[in-house]
């Protein structure tokens, strides 16, 4: 079994249940900004949103990777952004496994908040394509590593309004 930490530390075990998902076959890019969306929100609506960009509903928003990028109807905070259809999938993924940790800790999932989110790259995975006159060119597939911390949070009076 490998060994890996988590980029997050200092969690209150009770309270915290953690998910990753190692390799996996996908752009770190969009990963990236998929995951900066759903910081913050709670599961349920972090798992509706993932859902809606599958199916090519709702745009994520990108802020950091923009250039030539065309704007989408419907969004909030950018005006540009795309339907990271693969990135969502692996996430909702990772999400619902962590959605499974918490079951089995047996925190109220209702109550579930987004603390950590995080996707950076792993290794590549290098091929060449062959060209004319004996030459090759890389052909390189980027693998991601993807985190998600969920945390239960206390109901305020402020929260249910």
């Amino acid at each position: 079994m490998p060994k890996f930490g988590y980029s997050i530390t200092d969690l209150d075990a009770e309270k915290t249940v953690k998910a990753s998902g190692r390799e996996i076959r996908m752009s770190p890019k969009h990963a990236r900004e998929v995951c900066k969306t759903i910081k913050g929100m709670r599961l349920e609506k972090a798992k509706r949103h993932l859902r809606q960009v599958i199916v090519k509903k709702q745009p994520t928003p990108f802020r950091r990777f923009v250039k030539k990028l065309g704007h989408r109807h419907g969004m909030q905070r950018a005006m540009v952004g795309k339907y990271p259809v693969k990135a969502a999938t692996n996430i909702l993924r990772v999400l619902e496994s962590a959605e499974g940790n918490a079951e089995f800790k047996g925190l109220d999932i209702e109550r579930l908040r987004i603390i950590h989110a995080s996707a950076y790259p792993g290794m590549k995975i290098k091929r060449s394509i062959p060209r004319a006159f004996g030459r090759a060119t890389p052909k390189n597939k980027p693998l991601t590593h993807i985190e998600i911390v969920l945390e239960e949070i206390q109901e305020t009076s402020e929260e249910i309004v």
